[in-house]
């Protein structure tokens, strides 16, 4: 009987990571400019041991499927963040790896990136360095895009660790820095309207880290930030593309003060257990997010109406 339901629970909670991953690319396609034919099948779910979340993009051969071509976008998610569902910030961000490469713009993101960092005068360390962070900043920027704000205070949870870690610079890396990371995402915060979150969040992190306490950072990079960074993120989301129908990215996915009301109404609904009603699935993380910051209920409470909303119909 235990295991029995265990493994219902497990489904329920892998059910809820699905249309999570399915209303992402909802989202995406409904909002292009013009009709794109419509990938298939949405992305999958799985739990995997280990810390952290992980994607493999449809259309590679896979060593466990025999090296035949992978058809889901796979999200694999840990056993802690799926006990933790206001830590599924991940999903948003792997689903939106998938998306960058199902939309088109797996070239276009990092041509556009260094174009707009050399023309601003930053030089071509600079740009290069910003360009080989794209695909990761890529699934900040569109997971933001489609959580809101309470995205950056679970990415920052992820972040956060020792001083050295924080401010250690790959130079082959694919991921920002993580002092830099926390900082470009709350500079789309402001862009997206949300000024007094943004400057929350941005405070919160430089109390905590005043300063990088590596010198592996390159000199140039460490210095440039600060101008580069704007340039950047309006280069990757606020341009427009072609392939997103003209549209820019920010367009796209618009996140505004509406949806954010949205999200918080439903914080309140899930700590008390009433239905949420037509609440898009990828603002449940937003909410229980919410919900948990404020205290709303006790966080077992949030985690059981999280998935029972979500799971249910």
């Amino acid at each position: 009987m235990e295991v029995t339901t265990n493994r219902a629970k497990l489904a329920k909670w892998l059910l809820s990571a699905d249309r999570i991953g399915l209303d992402c690319y909802r989202a995406a396609y409904l909002g292009l400019g013009t009709a794109k034919s419509i990938p298939a099948p949405p992305p999958f779910c799985y739990m995997a041991t280990g810390f952290s979340p992980a994607t493999f993009r449809r259309g590679i051969p896979l060593s466990k499927l025999g090296k035949q071509l992978n058809p889901f976008p796979l999200v694999q998610l840990p056993y802690h963040r799926l006990v933790n569902p206001w830590t599924l910030g991940a999903i948003l961000h792997e689903t939106s790896h998938n998306l960058q490469t199902d939309l088109g713009l797996s070239r276009a993101v990092p041509r556009q990136i260094g174009k707009q960092l050399l023309k601003a005068g930053q030089g071509a360390e600079v740009a290069r360095t910003w360009v080989r962070w794209n695909r990761e900043m890529f699934a900040d920027m569109s997971a933001l895009l489609l959580g809101g704000p309470a995205v950056v205070g679970s990415l920052m949870d992820i972040l956060a660790r020792d001083p050295e870690t924080v401010s250690h610079f790959n130079p082959r890396g694919p991921h920002p820095t993580p002092f830099f990371r926390a900082l470009i995402n709350t500079e789309l915060l402001r862009r997206m309207g949300f000024e007094s979150d943004a400057q929350k969040y941005r405070r919160l992190w430089l109390r905590i880290y005043p300063k990088p306490s590596s010198d592996s950072i390159p000199a140039r990079v460490l210095k440039s930030f600060t101008e580069a960074c704007p340039v950047a993120v309006d280069a990757m989301c606020f341009q427009r593309y072609q392939a997103l129908g003209n549209k820019s990215l920010y367009e796209v996915l618009k996140f505004g003060h509406k949806e954010q009301q949205m999200i918080e109404e439903a914080s309140r609904r899930l700590a008390a257990g009433v239905d949420p009603g037509i609440l898009p699935e990828r603002f449940f993380i937003g909410a229980v997010r919410l919900a948990l910051d404020r205290r709303h209920a006790r966080p077992e409470v949030l985690a059981k109406n999280f998935y029972r909303a979500l799971a249910s119909g």
